[in-house]
C-alpha cells in the first residue's frame, strides 16, 4: 500500500511539471504599464512611468528618440540615470518594478518619444513607448509669400506655413477686413488661390497662423497687380478768358507707373513759356497729371489729349478747353499774366469787379423773365 502512495505521488509531480514546467523556470518579461501620450507646455513638468514584471534578472533602460526616428540618446539604464541633465530625473520603485522618469522646466527641444526598453538579449528587446508633444507657439516659414507681382487676369497663388504644436490653422485676410477675391472676409488653408486676379485686388494680405499658444504669428503678403492704365477726367471741358491761367487735370491709375504726355494737335507739349506740365504720384497705382495753360491765347483754345502708356497698354482722357467772358477763379483771382506791375494789376482787378457785376445783372434780369 505504501507502494501505491509513492506511485501516486510521483504521478501527480510528473503531472505538474508536465503543466507548469520544470521548477525555477524564468518568466518572459513584460511590460505591465507605460504612460500615455503626454502634452505640456514648455517651463512644464511631465513624469513618464514604466511598469514592468519578470524582468529583474534584465536590463531596463529609458530612451529618447526623435520623431522620424534618426536621433537616438539613452537616457538611463536600470535605476541609474545616465544623461548628465539636471532637469532629469529617476525613480525606481521595488514593489512595483516601476521605472519613473522625471523632467522639468520642459524645452521644445524635449519633445519627441520616450521608449522603456527591456532587452533580452543582443537581437530580442521588449519595448512600450510614450509620444511627448511641447506646446509651441506658430512661427511662419521663410519659405511663406512675402510678395508677389501678377499681371491682370492671371493667376496668383499666396502660400503660407507655421511650424508649432498643436499644428497652427492658417487663416487669410484683408486689410481693412475688406472682402476676398474668394470671397467673404476671411479664408482657412495654407494656400489662397485666386484664378483671375483683377486690379482691384491688389493691396495687402494678411496670413494668420494660431494653434492656441500665446498671441500666433502674423505675416503682411504684398500683392501687386500689373494693368493697363485707366484715365479719369474730371473736367471734360473747361473755359478762361484770354489772358488768364487754366488748369487742366487728369487721373491716372496705372501699374508698373506709366509715362505721361499731353497733346494738342497731334503735337507733344512741354513745359515753356506757354504751358507747364506737373505730375503728383498719390500712390504706386495714382497719378495726377495737370497742364496749366498760362495767360490763354486764342490758338490755345481746342481740345487737349492726356496719354498714359505702361507695357500693358495705353489710355487716353480728353479735355476741351474754351474761352469765356467771365474770368474762371482759380487760378485766375485777378492775377493776369500779361503784366506785373501796379497798374496792370489795378486794371485787371477793375476787369474782374466789372464782369462780375455784368454777370450778377444778367442773372437778375434772367430770374425777372423767369
Amino acid at each position: 500500500m505504501w507502494n501505491n502512495y509513492l506511485s501516486l505521488l510521483l504521478g501527480v509531480a510528473l503531472l505538474a511539471i508536465a503543466f507548469v514546467g520544470p521548477v525555477g523556470a524564468q518568466r518572459t518579461p513584460t511590460i505591465s504599464y507605460i504612460t500615455q501620450e503626454q502634452i505640456k507646455d514648455i517651463g512644464g513638468t511631465v513624469e513618464l512611468e514604466c511598469s514592468v514584471l519578470y524582468a529583474s534578472d534584465y536590463s531596463v533602460h529609458w530612451i529618447k528618440t526623435s520623431n522620424d526616428r534618426s536621433d537616438v540618446v539613452f537616457l538611463s539604464t536600470g535605476s541609474s540615470l545616465v544623461l548628465k541633465d539636471s532637469r532629469f530625473s529617476l525613480r525606481y520603485d521595488l514593489s512595483s518594478s516601476s521605472y519613473t522618469l522625471q523632467i522639468k522646466d520642459i524645452q521644445e527641444t524635449d519633445a519627441g518619444i520616450y521608449q522603456c526598453q527591456v532587452v533580452l538579449s543582443v537581437t530580442n528587446k521588449i519595448t512600450a513607448e510614450v509620444p511627448l508633444n511641447v506646446r509651441r507657439p506658430p512661427i511662419i516659414s521663410d519659405n511663406s509669400t512675402q510678395s508677389l507681382v501678377v499681371s491682370e487676369g492671371q493667376p496668383a497663388q499666396m502660400e503660407c506655413y507655421a511650424s508649432g504644436y498643436p499644428v497652427p490653422q492658417i487663416t487669410w485676410r484683408r486689410e481693412n477686413n475688406a472682402i476676398l477675391p474668394t470671397g467673404g472676409a476671411t479664408y482657412s488653408g495654407n494656400v489662397l488661390n485666386i484664378h483671375a486676379v483683377h486690379k482691384e485686388d491688389r493691396g495687402t494680405y494678411y496670413c494668420v497662423a494660431d494653434n492656441g499658444v500665446s498671441r500666433g504669428d502674423r505675416r503682411n503678403v504684398n500683392l501687386e497687380v500689373e494693368f493697363a492704365p485707366v484715365i479719369s477726367v474730371p473736367r471734360p471741358r473747361v473755359e478762361q478768358a484770354l489772358q488768364y491761367d487754366m488748369d487742366l487735370d487728369c487721373h491716372v491709375e496705372a501699374y508698373p507707373p506709366p509715362a505721361i504726355r499731353w497733346l494738342k494737335d497731334s503735337v507733344q507739349l512741354s513745359s515753356n513759356q506757354h504751358y507747364q506740365l506737373s505730375q503728383f504720384a498719390t500712390a504706386d497705382e495714382f497719378t495726377d497729371t495737370t497742364l496749366r495753360v498760362i495767360t490763354a491765347e486764342k490758338r490755345q483754345y481746342g481740345e487737349y489729349v492726356c496719354q498714359a502708356t505702361n507695357k500693358l497698354g495705353e489710355a487716353e482722357g480728353r479735355v476741351e478747353f474754351t474761352e469765356s467772358v467771365i474770368p474762371v477763379c482759380p487760378p485766375a483771382c485777378g492775377q493776369a499774366r500779361y503784366g506785373g506791375d501796379a497798374s496792370t494789376l489795378a486794371v485787371s482787378s477793375f476787369l474782374l469787379l466789372v464782369a462780375t457785376v455784368l454777370a450778377m445783372v444778367a442773372a437778375a434780369q434772367h430770374m425777372k423773365h423767369a
